[in-house]
């Protein structure tokens, strides 16, 4: 039988949104900025959705474990990538019998009930020298300032209709996303962002060509505070990671 949490990530997976308009661009420009850093090893990824940011990882390291509560996702995910290992689960639930060089979270913080929890589990779950990797929707994002300004928007990080389709619980400014992975016991190695979105996804895909989309994904490095989306890589602290030699 299955918890609310799983139904709740079926039936969000059945109307998923991730594919449409100029979402996947998003998904794979974090891809790529992830890409910079994975070589070889084990790489676990939790909630890969449709396998989008996937497609980027599997040519990088040896094996690939994929981890999603939806089981909708889970059945594309083993015909897409055979190679995989893929295992249904909540995240709170997974026990995984190796450790990991790359754990990979793209917009899955704001989704969970407790991110600091989930943060600790992949705490436990790193190699001593893996690295574990988060993208997030920023509530700093210009969009979302603009939206503030317009009366759309009560607060920046008021969770709008895409925010509560997809099942985000929250929308994250950069201290916040600094601070759970301080509070999990990392240490931060790199705060970046990327995608600076001055107006609405609507308005973009009306009138935006390829171009337009590539340069403004690039501005958000420059401006990570005000980008759309930011993402955090991060260690185990040193002598944590010297224990588990």
């Amino acid at each position: 039988m299955h918890s609310p949490e799983h139904e709740r990530l079926n039936a969000i997976a059945r109307d998923s949104w991730y594919l449409k308009g100029i979402a996947p661009r998003t998904i794979e420009y974090s891809g790529k900025i992830f890409a910079r850093y994975i070589r070889g090893g084990q790489l676990l990824e939790l909630g890969p959705a449709e396998g989008t940011m996937t497609e980027f990882l599997v040519p990088l390291v040896d094996h690939v474990t994929l981890v999603d509560g939806a089981e909708t996702f889970c059945q594309l995910l083993s015909k897409r990538f055979p190679q995989a290992t893929v295992v249904n689960s909540l995240f709170e639930n997974f026990r995984p019998n190796t450790k990991f060089d790359h754990i990979v979270l793209g917009h899955v913080l704001e989704h969970v009930q407790n991110p600091v929890e989930i943060l600790e589990l992949a705490y436990q779950w790193l190699t001593s020298n893996g690295r574990v990797f988060a993208a997030v929707p920023n509530s700093r994002s210009l969009h979302r300032q603009a939206a503030v300004s317009m009366g759309l928007l009560s607060a920046e990080d008021e969770l709008n209709d895409a925010d509560i389709h997809h099942g985000h619980r929250r929308v994250y400014n950069p201290e916040l996303l600094r601070q759970n992975f301080i509070e999990a016991g990392f240490n931060l190695e790199v705060f970046g962002g990327y995608w600076l979105k001055p107006v609405s996804n609507r308005q973009i895909e009306a009138s935006w060509n390829p171009e337009m989309l590539d340069a403004f994904m690039q501005l958000g490095e420059r401006y990570p505070d005000i980008a759309g989306e930011i993402y955090v890589i991060a260690r185990q602290k040193t002598d944590a990671a010297l224990r588990n030699q």
